[in-house]
This record gives structure tokens, sequence and C-alpha cells, in this order.
């Protein structure tokens, strides 16, 4: 446990090093690193905290026997529909899609299900299939959307039901 401690301070500290570094000597790529991880950190500080409250609100209001019905071990294929409608609107990418995960998976949702919406949330937001649809068409993002969203759910009730059999739990 220690070690672990040690490692990430190591590990932190080498990163602050090398940064401070990379301005003082004038090292382009660490500062393109700087700048990057500085404008990284403000895109969340703009979006997860609203995003927690959010999943807060779903943690407090939602009850766990929608979340069965709905999403849950006998929700069947309207289940995997529900977890793609629910990431088609979720906003901010993956670092809030996992903990919305989470909080699914203690609400009792299917495995694959959580899958299906992890990976749908990447794929198939709505304002991203909208940007797309401007640059690439209509016809490029409905067959992409056609084609991805099956396979999907393939591979989620594939992994799924490989991890079922493994006796797969998350650890707290």
């Amino acid at each position: 446990m220690k070690f672990k401690r040690f490692f990430r301070i190591i590990v932190i500290s080498s990163y602050a090093l090398f940064i401070a570094l990379s301005w003082i000597f004038g090292f382009e790529p660490g500062k393109e690193i700087s700048d990057n991880f500085a404008s990284f950190s403000l895109d969340m500080l703009k979006i997860l905290p609203c995003a927690f409250i959010l999943i807060g609100l779903f943690e407090t209001w939602v009850k766990k026997e929608t979340i069965e019905k709905h999403l849950g071990e006998k929700s069947g294929i309207k289940g995997y529909i529900w977890g793609i409608l629910l990431a088609s609107t979720t906003v901010g990418g993956l670092y809030v899609a996992f903990p919305v995960a989470y909080s699914l998976f203690n609400k009792g949702a299917k495995l694959s299900v959580i899958f299906t919406y992890v990976s749908a949330s990447a794929i198939c937001r709505i304002p991203m299939a909208l940007f797309e649809a401007s640059f690439l068409g209509i016809k490029f993002t409905a067959i992409r959307l056609l084609v991805t969203i099956p396979l999907v759910i393939l591979t989620s009730m594939v992994l799924g039901n490989y991890l079922k059999k493994q006796n797969y739990t998350i650890s707290d």
C-alpha cells in the first residue's frame, strides 16, 4: 500500500518537474503537453460539477425497481434500446458516462446493458451525430450508426455473458 502511494508521488512529481523544466528551457513539446493538460482540466471543471449533481439527483429520484425493470436481467432487447437512448443524450463524453454506468450497476442494471450504454455514449451522442452529419453527410452518419449500434449490442451481449459465466463482480 505504501509503495503505491510512493509510486504515485514519484509519477506526479516527475510530471510536474518535466513541465517546469519545459517552461524554463523552452522545450516546445513539454509546453504543448502543459497547455493540453490545462485545457483538458478546464473542460472537465466546466462539465463535471453539473454532471455529478445530475448523477446525485438520478441516484435519489430514480428507484432501483425502475432500473431493474427497464435495464435489468429481465429487460430483454428493450434494455439495450433504453441504454442506447440514455447514452445518446449523455453530455460530457465518457467521463460522465462511467459514473452513470456505475450508478446503473448499483441500481441493478444488467452488465451487458451497461456495456452497451458506455459504448453507445462514445459513438452515438446526438450532438456528435449532428456535427458529423453536417461535415460528412447524413448518409454517412446513418450508415455508421446502422453498422455500429448492432455491433455494440452484440459485443456487449457476448462480453456480458462471458463475465456472467466467470462470476465477475465489480468491487467498490
